[in-house]
């Protein structure tokens, strides 16, 4: 499947004490990226949980720091999606500074799995999304 690329600026609030984007944010800009990964799709998740009645959920996130991001740094987050389930999607997420693809600042793989907004469990992933995602690939 093709990456999806979204920029995120480092702003002071993401760094920590020593000047490094604090490492629990990495996980935030990796979360943008899939949110608009589904906007681009077109897929706002205020709609699928109005109209689908589904949220997409972290099953699971493993993630590597490899160099730091500073204050002010330009990123790029690189989202590659490398498994589609019924009801669950796999991302491999690359963080770099843009221009420097060949030096990841982080990488993670985050597991989602797609629930009924009630009840919390398991629900298959829209035929409709399913097919966006099959021709974005």
């Amino acid at each position: 499947m093709s990456t999806f690329a979204w920029p995120i600026r480092v702003y002071y609030e993401d760094t920590d004490s020593g000047g490094v984007v604090y490492y629990a944010n990495y996980l935030r800009f990796m979360e943008r990226a899939r949110t608009e990964w589904l906007r681009a799709l077109g897929f706002e998740q205020d709609r699928l949980i109005r109209e689908e009645g589904i949220v997409f959920a972290v099953r699971s996130a493993s993630i590597e720091y490899l160099r730091p991001a500073r204050f002010n740094d330009l990123l790029s987050v690189m989202s590659d999606l490398q498994h589609r389930g019924r009801a669950s999607l796999t991302f491999k997420h690359t963080i770099i500074r843009q221009h420097e693809a060949s030096r990841p600042c982080c990488t993670g793989e985050v597991k989602i799995a797609c629930i009924h907004a009630d009840t919390f469990r398991p629900q298959p992933i829209p035929d409709t999304l399913l097919k966006e995602i099959a021709d974005g690939s």
